[in-house]
């Protein structure tokens, strides 16, 4: 499975709000400026993440946007599901039609994939943006250290 680009700039995106303080906006302009995400694809991608309701959207002079949950109710796997839609490894997990061998998810290769994306599911939907966000206070800090001792 590979995640498509968008996917990693939503990724940003509600990393970089689940760090600032509860019910915090930003505009579009700024959020792309500072992620370094193109501004109308940062759009797009947005699109996606309200629908989902994951991120809440203000129009206006004082307009932008915020989270619409709680970080530590936002995991890997509903941003995931938000920008990419229904993730499968093996299409006939989704679509037991698909297989040619006419088998109806009767075979070790359904098994097999079966278990390993229930378990990617389970792993995905246990790591939420709240301790995202405090780990990449850690990495940031340890960053900024490496920086300064070797200056």
């Amino acid at each position: 499975m590979r995640l498509n680009q968008a996917t990693d700039y939503a990724f940003r995106m509600v990393l970089y709000l689940a760090a600032l303080p509860e019910g915090t906006k930003i505009t579009g302009a700024a959020l792309a400026e500072k992620q370094n995400i193109p501004e109308r694809f940062l759009l797009k991608i947005m699109r996606s993440l309200t629908a989902a309701g994951i991120m809440k959207s203000y129009r206006g002079v004082k307009g932008g946007f915020a989270l619409q949950r709680m970080p530590q109710n936002i995991t890997l796997f509903d941003v995931i599901e938000a920008v990419e839609g229904q993730t499968e490894l093996q299409r006939c997990l989704h679509d037991i039609g698909s297989c040619t061998r006419g088998c109806s998810n009767m075979c070790s290769i359904y098994a097999a994939f079966a278990d390993i994306q229930r378990e990617l599911a389970d792993r995905l939907q246990s790591i939420n943006f709240a301790d995202l966000a405090k780990q990449e206070e850690i990495f940031s800090k340890a960053h900024e250290k490496t920086k300064v001792h070797n200056a």
